[in-house]
């Protein structure tokens, strides 16, 4: 069974202390630093952060080893995870754009084109 791009994992190959932080930034886009910072600031403001950080730490899975093909394909996951609607959007506006560009190459080459005619015949 391959593993789900849009679940959290842990990010143990990254992490500091459990993974908790560098998984977080993984599934969000976030640079790892900026979700250590929060996350120590959250440890003094908010009382019930470390219990949440030691429960995520051992009720999540580390993350699968390439899981990604590549760091085009980790952006394009944390788009998705980060907002759904818009990644559908935007491949369906890609497929829009191709298709549309495919019925101009459809049209030049059906169409009546003297010239393409004319090269075509001075080949034969």
């Amino acid at each position: 069974m391959s593993a789900r791009r849009t679940k959290f994992y842990l990010d143990k190959a990254n992490g500091k202390f459990m993974g908790v932080c560098s998984g977080i930034a993984d599934y969000t886009g976030i640079d790892v630093v900026w979700v250590r910072v929060a996350m120590f600031l959250s440890f003094f403001i908010i009382g019930w952060t470390l219990l949440a950080y030691f429960a995520i730490g051992v009720i999540a899975d580390s993350k699968p080893t390439g899981l990604y093909a590549d760091r085009d394909d980790q952006k394009f996951w944390q788009g998705v995870r980060a907002n759904p609607a818009r990644s559908t959007r935007d491949v369906r506006a890609k497929f829009r754009d191709i298709d549309r560009r495919l019925a101009d190459i459809e049209i030049y080459y059906t169409s009546r084109n003297t010239r393409l005619a004319d090269e075509i015949d001075s080949l034969r």
